[in-house]
């Protein structure tokens, strides 16, 4: 069962590619606010905004974030990354910028050790102040599933004219300093089969991630409940072997 984050801050976890992970949601508590509604999201599918508060105030995020850095600081377990992720797309945002500043001079000052990571869908990233912000967080996680615009449609659902060429122009622009992160999967959606492990698809994304070069890439699949429910989980193995032909063009790579 998909299930929404109930607060502003939420954990700690533990993640599979982040370690002791303390989240953070920009987006509303009570329903999903993304501009892609992907097939596999723990969050669910994107719900009716109307009456909801579409983003939690600066205030709110820094003073509960500070309050949870102290606690964890003085139970002497403070957490290995600051994750902002949550009930959509982070970098929505209108104040973004802001409360990535807030958050760095937080740990800084409570938590030094602790890395901050954004997971984003790499919608926003055609915005100056998006990249600038996110040039600033230690793990710069962007999404990209598949090098067709078809597969992307069918697997993200992404709204408005999204396209991969775009997307990956803009990735570009970080010259190589981010994180590239993709779910592989395979099943059924809507009557149409999905499945971004083919060869076909494999080899168009391994070109687009030796053009980028990012600094490393993330692969990983299905690990909690999907809206979707006719999705399979792609083994470790055939992720272990995607990796390697990620790590024999010199990027490291991880599969979770």
């Amino acid at each position: 069962m998909t299930a929404l984050f109930e607060d502003i801050i939420f954990g700690p976890v533990h993640s599979r590619r982040l370690g002791l992970s303390l989240g953070v949601n920009l987006l509303p508590l009570k329903v999903k606010l993304c501009n892609f509604d992907c097939i596999y999201c723990e969050c669910g599918w994107n719900g009716d905004h109307e009456g909801v508060k579409r983003f939690n105030a600066r205030e709110d995020v820094r003073t509960r974030l500070a309050a949870a850095l102290r606690r964890m600081a003085a139970d002497g377990t403070p957490p290995d990354v600051i994750t902002f992720a949550g009930n959509g797309e982070p970098t929505m945002h209108p104040e973004f910028e802001e409360i990535i500043g807030d958050t760095l001079a937080l740990r800084d000052e409570l938590c030094p050790s602790a890395k901050v990571s954004v997971l984003s869908n790499a919608t926003q990233i055609g915005r100056e102040s998006v990249r600038r912000t996110l040039m600033r967080v230690d793990n710069n996680i962007l999404k990209l599933d598949s090098a067709f615009d078809e597969t992307v449609r069918l697997i993200n659902g992404p709204c408005g004219d999204y396209t991969v060429a775009q997307t990956v122009g803009n990735m570009a622009l970080f010259g190589g300093d981010f994180i590239m992160q993709t779910m592989f999967l395979r099943g059924t959606y809507d009557g149409r089969r999905v499945d971004n492990t083919t060869d076909i698809e494999v080899d168009a994304w391994l070109r687009i991630v030796g053009e980028l070069h990012p600094k490393q890439v993330m692969v990983y699949s299905l690990d909690r409940d999907t809206p979707c429910p006719t999705l399979e989980k792609v083994s470790r193995d055939e992720l272990l072997r995607i990796a390697a032909r990620v790590e024999a063009l010199g990027i490291p790579c991880s599969v979770a």
